[in-house]
């Protein structure tokens, strides 16, 4: 046993307000304590209803290091079940999504279960008459995690079977998911295609915490975007030429720091946040012809003008997803080890929307988040070079020091300037809390 495991004070001791200790990025024995509190006691991301339309059709994948499949079940219903056989433990699916029919059948012993988990059959089972299976934890089947939420399609679920409730986790924060799913005239989004997967050989917190750095875009992307814009002002076009989409894209990332100070951030409670509180890298981009006829036809005028001024950038739900709303994007990254993420990056259509706003998004993603991108790598390199950086024994702690105040409430929403480093100290005071408040019960326990 480490020095931090079952040990709340030594977790708090790694975040003192402005800083936080280097052992949060690189210590093998945090990230296993975050795969077993953190992830376990907060609300995950799983995947998207759109994933699992039909009956029988079910989508693997992991939250924090368990693997869990989400399938929909013969009542409609989407469930979450941890990727176990109860006999023997051999994972139940292999295959990124499929169908599965109205069983799920062991590979290893045919063991099979309703789409719920329910043990269905086990083959020659009067090999367990008398042996007390009837009160055994098998007898129950595939197990259920603690708790599931389905919230406009987005699917979330709780590890621990006893803890904060969905509406306390998130609370205001879901209105940046309100408002991509009504930028769709029917009001419903759906998964467009395979995620774009790029593995980062980094630790999980410095990509969480990029998406609200509002300090690095117009260097670190001096090579990319700077560029790209050079280029394009060399062209020398006339005055009014409009962007082409790329350059609408890629050209905001070169703004000013002025800018970014002017966008605002919001901070909620729990660790979540968004930057593009007033405006954002997306507000310019050109209008798709027929959309807004389509949404004043699904929302009438005012409702329909109030929904696509909002541009906000990128939001934060902690610990591992970020939602863009005006492209309809969602990145979920996934913690390997201390020093290794996978980071996933989907696209949703709006259902009765133009196709030319999917194509859209499909480019930004491309451009940015793909492991061909030309943005993306400039983002991993700095991550790489931080976490070889922070094995330095030169100093130990990191500092999130940028517009600091004494004695900040974490508990309440607050809008501050652009390029604070708050929604970062937001994280990590989130970070302390689902840490440790089962660890905090053992010791109320035992004494």
């Amino acid at each position: 046993m480490g020095r931090y495991a079952d040990n709340p004070a030594a977790i708090r001791a790694l975040f003192r307000g402005n800083e936080v200790h280097r052992d949060v990025y690189v210590d093998q024995e945090i990230y296993r304590l975050e795969m077993r509190h953190l992830f376990a006691n907060a609300w995950v991301f799983v995947g998207h209803e759109s994933q699992t339309p039909n009956k029988g059709d079910y989508f693997s994948t992991q939250v924090g290091d368990q693997p869990v499949i989400q399938v929909r079940h013969s009542d409609g219903e989407v469930h979450v079940l941890h990727n176990r056989c109860p006999h023997k433990g051999t994972k139940i699916v292999i295959d990124r999504a499929g169908n599965t029919g109205k069983f799920f059948r062991c590979p290893y012993h045919a063991w099979s279960f309703k789409t719920d988990g329910c043990l269905l059959a086990i083959p020659l089972k009067k090999g367990y008459e008398n042996t007390g299976f009837e009160n055994s934890d098998s007898k129950k089947g595939m197990r259920a995690v603690g708790e599931v939420r389905n919230y406009r399609g987005f699917i979330f679920c709780r590890l621990a079977e006893i803890g904060i409730s969905f509406e306390d986790f998130f609370g205001e924060s879901l209105s940046s998911i309100d408002n991509m799913v009504d930028r769709s005239p029917a009001g419903r989004l759906e998964v467009a295609g395979p995620p774009l997967r790029y593995m980062h050989h980094c630790n999980w917190k410095m990509l969480v915490e990029n998406q609200t750095d509002t300090c690095h875009p117009m260097v670190a992307h001096e090579s990319s975007a700077g560029t790209a814009v050079k280029l394009w002002e060399e062209l020398d076009m006339p005055e009014g030429t409009p962007l082409p989409p790329a350059m609408e894209i890629i050209a905001p990332f070169m703004s000013p720091y002025e800018f970014f100070e002017n966008m605002g951030i919001r901070t909620w409670p729990n660790g979540h946040g968004h930057t593009g509180v007033h405006h954002s890298i997306h507000s310019n981009y050109s209008t798709i012809p027929g959309y807004m006829d389509k949404m004043v036809g699904a929302y009438g005028e005012e409702k329909a003008k109030a929904i696509l001024d909002e541009n906000r950038h990128n939001t934060v739900y902690f610990p591992n997803i970020m939602i863009k709303g005006p492209i309809q994007q969602l990145r979920v990254f996934i913690p390997l080890a201390a020093d290794k993420t996978l980071v996933e990056s989907y696209i949703y259509r709006l259902v009765d929307g133009p196709e030319q706003l999917t194509a859209r998004t499909a480019m930004y993603n491309r451009m940015i988040n793909a492991p061909t991108s030309i943005v993306g790598h400039d983002d991993l390199e700095m991550y790489e070079r931080a976490q070889e950086g922070l094995q330095s024994d030169g100093m130990e702690w990191v500092n999130i020091q940028r517009l600091y105040e004494e004695d900040e409430d974490f508990s309440e929403e607050k809008v501050e300037n652009g390029t604070t480093e708050r929604q970062m100290r937001n994280q990590f005071d989130a970070w302390v809390k689902f840490m440790t408040c089962d660890m905090d019960d053992v010791r109320e326990a035992a004494e």
